[in-house]
C-alpha cells in the first residue's frame, strides 16, 4: 500500500499543502476548526509527517540521549525509567545507552549520541578520571547533563543525592542502635559517588566515635556477589564489627546471604545498612536499612538543567545536591553490645 502524503492530506482536507504544514508542524496559527478537519484527514489516511524534514527545518530532533554504566543495576533502571517520564512530558524522546561501566565503550556511546544529533545528553559517567575527555569532547558540541556521579575537570551541569550528608544520617542511626565499630563495603574507588561515601563514611564514624580498621574496608566492584566476598572476609576475622555500611543494595543484599550462611543473625549479631533503596531492598529477609534517593526529583533538575541548556537560558554551571532520606528497616532496629578490641 503507497504511504501516504501531504499532498493527499491537502486533498482530502479540500487545503493547499503549505496550509497542512502550518496546521501539522504548529509554525503558523490555523482556526481551531480547520486544523481539527486536517488532524482527521491525517489519521484517515495514517499519514505521520516527514520527522527528519521536520528536524532539519527546526535544528532540532527532540531527542536527548542517555548513558548510564549498567542498565542491570536496578538503581540506575529506575534512574533511566524517571527520565524517560520526564522527557516524555516536554515531548522529547528518549536514546539509551549502557556503558558497561567502561570508559571506552561510554565514549564510544557518547560519539554516537552526537553523531545522531540528539539535542542533548544525560549522563552518569562510570569513572571519574577516565571519562572525563569524553564528556568534555561531547559537552564542547552539545549541551550535556551529569547525574548522580560526575567526571573530573568537567564543566557541566549536575544533580545528584548529597553522598556526604546520606553517611552523616546512616552514621547516626547506627550509633543509636548500639554500634560502636563499623567496616565499610563499597567498589573501587573509580567514581565519584564511592568516593564521596567512603569519605563521608569515615568522617561521620570519626564523629560519632565509631571504631575503623583498615582490614574492614574492603573494595571491589557493585554486585551481589562481591557483597558475599567482602562480608565473608570481614566477619570470619579475628574481630567482628558492630555494623557494615554497604555503599550499595547490591552489595548489601550479598552481605545478608553471608550473615545467614555463617548463621550470623541481622540486626542481633550485626547491622547491616545499604545505599540507594532499590525494590529489593525490602523484600530481603531481613528487609534492609538503607539510603532513599529522590530519584524524580533528581530526573526532573537533570532535564530541566538540559532543558535550560538547550534553550541557550542557562549562563551559570549548576551543581545540585539533594537531600536523601533514611530509610529505617529490620536490618538496623537491634541493639548490639559493643564489640571488644
Amino acid at each position: 500500500m503507497r504511504k501516504a502524503t501531504i499532498r493527499d492530506v491537502a486533498e482530502l482536507a479540500g487545503v493547499s499543502t503549505a496550509t497542512v504544514s502550518r496546521a501539522l508542524s504548529g509554525s503558523r496559527p490555523v482556526s481551531d476548526e480547520l486544523a481539527a478537519t486536517i488532524k482527521r484527514a491525517a489519521d484517515s489516511l495514517g499519514y505521520s509527517g516527514n520527522i527528519i524534514a521536520s528536524s532539519l527545518r527546526r535544528n532540532r530532533t527532540d531527542t536527548v540521549g542517555m548513558v548510564v554504566p549498567s542498565i542491570a543495576n536496578p538503581f540506575f533502571t529506575s534512574l533511566v525509567v524517571n527520565v524517560e517520564h520526564v522527557l516524555a512530558q516536554r515531548g522529547l524522546q528518549l536514546f539509551l545507552c549502557d556503558s558497561r561501566s567502561d570508559p571506552d565503550v561510554e565514549a564510544q556511546r557518547l560519539k554516537s549520541l552526537v553523531s545522531r544529533q540528539v539535542d542533548g545528553i544525560i549522563i552518569s559517567p562510570c569513572h571519574g578520571e577516565l571519562s572525563a575527555e569524553a564528556v568534555r569532547a561531547s559537552a564542547a558540541t552539545l549541551p550535556v547533563v551529569q547525574l548522580d556521579r560526575f567526571a573530573m575537570d568537567t564543566q557541566t551541569d549536575w544533580v545528584g543525592v548529597d553522598d556526604d550528608a546520606a553517611q552523616s544520617l546512616v552514621m547516626e542511626h547506627l550509633s543509636e542502635r548500639g554500634a560502636r565499630s563499623a567496616a565499610f563495603i563499597s567498589s573501587e574507588l573509580t567514581n565519584s559517588s564511592t568516593e564521596l561515601r567512603r569519605a563521608g563514611f569515615f568522617r561521620h564514624a570519626d564523629r560519632m566515635g565509631i571504631e575503623t580498621r583498615d582490614e574492614w574496608t574492603q573494595l571491589g566492584e557493585y554486585s551481589i556477589e562481591w557483597g558475599r566476598t567482602a562480608s565473608n572476609t570481614i566477619l570470619t576475622g579475628k574481630t567482628r564489627p558492630d555494623a557494615l555500611v554497604c555503599a550499595d543494595d547490591l552489595i548489601a543484599l550479598g552481605v545478608l546471604q553471608t550473615c545467614h550462611a555463617l548463621g550470623i543473625d541481622v540486626p542481633g549479631d550485626v547491622l547491616v545498612t545499604g545505599f540507594d533503596n532499590i525494590p529489593f531492598s525490602e523484600l530481603c529477609n531481613p528487609p534492609l536499612t538503607t539510603v532513599g534517593q529522590p530519584q524524580e526529583r533528581i530526573a526532573e533538575e537533570a532535564v530541566r538543567l538540559l532543558d535550560q541548556a538547550m534553550n541557550n537560558s542557562s549562563e551559570s554551571t549548576a551543581h545540585i545536591a539533594l537531600a536523601p532520606e533514611l530509610i529505617v528497616r529490620q536490618s538496623t532496629v537491634g541493639q548490639v553490645a559493643a564489640t571488644a578490641p
